[in-house]
C-alpha cells in the first residue's frame, strides 16, 4: 500500500514540476566545444523592448550566464545576441452543451446550442543566440515563447521565468 501511495505522489509531483506555461527549445552546433567558452559580451541591437522589459531580460540573462560559469568581458569567447518579438494570437473556444431538452428527455427531440468565444492577445518570445567570437558562427540558440505581452504584472513574473527555462538547456548535453 505504501508503495502505491509513493508512486502516486511521485507521479503527481513530476506532473506538477514538469508543466511550464512556455514553449522552450534549443539547438546547438555539435562541433562546438562549450567547455572552452569562459567570457561573453551581450549584443542587444535586435532587442526591441521597452526599457523596463529590456532590463528584466538582460539582468536575468546575465545572472543565468554567470551561474553557468561565464563572465562578461571585452575580448569575449561568445557574442550573445538577444532578440524579442511578439505576435497576435487568437484563441477560439467552443462549447457544445447538451442544450435544452424537448419532448422525450435527453434522447428525444430538443434544441442544442454551441457557444464560441474568441480572444485576441499578444504573445511574446525571446531568442538567445550564442556566436563563437573567433569563427563568427552560431553555436547555440535558445528560444522561449508564451509571454503575456499585454499584461504588465504577468510580464514582470514571466520574463525571469522564461529566461531560466531557456538557459536550462545551456550548456547542451549531447544525446538529450
Amino acid at each position: 500500500m505504501k508503495r502505491y501511495i509513493f508512486i502516486l505522489l511521485a507521479s503527481a509531483t513530476l506532473g506538477l514540476t514538469s508543466c511550464s506555461p512556455f514553449n522552450v527549445r534549443s539547438d546547438y552546433a555539435s562541433t562546438a566545444n562549450f567547455n572552452t567558452y569562459r567570457t561573453y559580451k551581450l549584443r542587444i541591437d535586435d532587442l526591441k523592448l521597452n526599457d523596463i522589459d529590456k532590463d528584466r531580460v538582460l539582468n536575468e540573462l546575465s545572472k543565468q550566464l554567470q551561474t553557468k560559469g561565464l563572465q562578461p568581458g571585452e575580448n569575449p569567447d561568445l557574442i550573445i545576441n538577444v532578440k524579442a518579438n511578439h505576435k497576435k494570437v487568437t484563441d477560439i473556444t467552443t462549447t457544445s452543451p447538451y442544450g435544452a431538452w424537448g419532448w422525450g428527455g435527453p434522447f428525444g427531440w430538443g434544441i442544442g446550442m454551441n457557444r464560441t468565444w474568441t480572444s485576441n492577445y499578444n504573445e511574446g518570445a525571446i531568442i538567445v543566440d550564442m556566436v563563437d567570437a573567433k569563427s563568427n558562427k552560431l553555436v547555440w540558440q535558445g528560444i522561449g515563447s508564451g509571454i503575456s505581452v499585454d499584461r504588465p504584472k504577468a510580464k514582470q513574473k514571466q520574463i525571469p521565468e522564461i529566461m531560466m527555462e531557456i538557459m536550462k538547456n545551456y550548456p547542451p548535453q549531447p544525446g538529450k
